[in-house]
């Protein structure tokens, strides 16, 4: 590993692409490992921001975050929305974000319809927030692991909007305050090769 000289996310020595692409897309990976620092309001809106900017289906814009930096009057609310796993080294980053999409598009009648594509687009949204965190020095790692059947009520979440995943975002702690079990996976992973995965004209085995 290798220390990038003006950030401090790791550039991974075994991690190569087979094609070009920005370095951001390679360097993005997700530690659990953060060192409790502050993220100032700034940092937070500006990861905020980029997501705001994701492309979404009729351009609905069907994502809703709830956020909280550490040591703010509802961070203990966050943590505990956690399953426990996760709540064991989320609660050592600097900010946790809860991401929602809105399931029914509003008609011009004053109706609604379902939305088909909701979680796709939040999910773009994620990978705007994702990449502008590492773009500036920060590190972040989505989590399914979520009590999605105590988050409407606890975060005042209207019936609609389906959480998704919640993310923690901060800068890399020292990974032998993780359990021994996760302290071997605090590297960067590899991905798939690209024929394995995009099939020219139809899909393979």
């Amino acid at each position: 590993m290798t220390i990038h000289p003006t950030r401090d996310f790791l550039v991974s020595d075994h991690r190569s692409h087979a094609h070009p692409v920005e370095p951001l897309f390679v360097n993005r990976w997700s530690p659990r490992a953060f060192d409790g620092s502050e993220i100032p309001e700034a940092d937070l809106k500006t990861i905020l921001e980029a997501a705001r900017w994701a492309p979404s289906a009729f351009n609905i814009q069907p994502w809703r975050f709830v956020y909280a930096r550490r040591g703010d009057a509802h961070w203990d609310t966050l943590v505990n929305l956690l399953n426990p796993f996760n709540r064991d080294w989320a609660k050592e980053a600097s900010a946790l974000v809860y991401l929602f999409s809105d399931t029914l598009i509003d008609n011009k009648d004053g109706g609604t319809r379902p939305s088909g594509s909701h979680s796709f687009d939040a999910g773009a949204a994620w990978a705007h927030a994702a990449l502008q965190a590492t773009a500036l020095g920060y590190h972040a790692h989505a989590m399914a692991g979520i009590l999605k059947d105590e988050i409407h009520a606890a975060l005042n979440v209207p019936a609609r909007f389906q959480p998704e995943v919640a993310f923690a975002l901060g800068r890399r702690g020292d990974a032998t305050t993780l359990p021994d079990g996760l302290q071997a996976r605090e590297t960067p992973s590899p991905r798939k090769p690209l024929d394995e995965i995009a099939f020219s004209g139809s899909f393979a085995e």
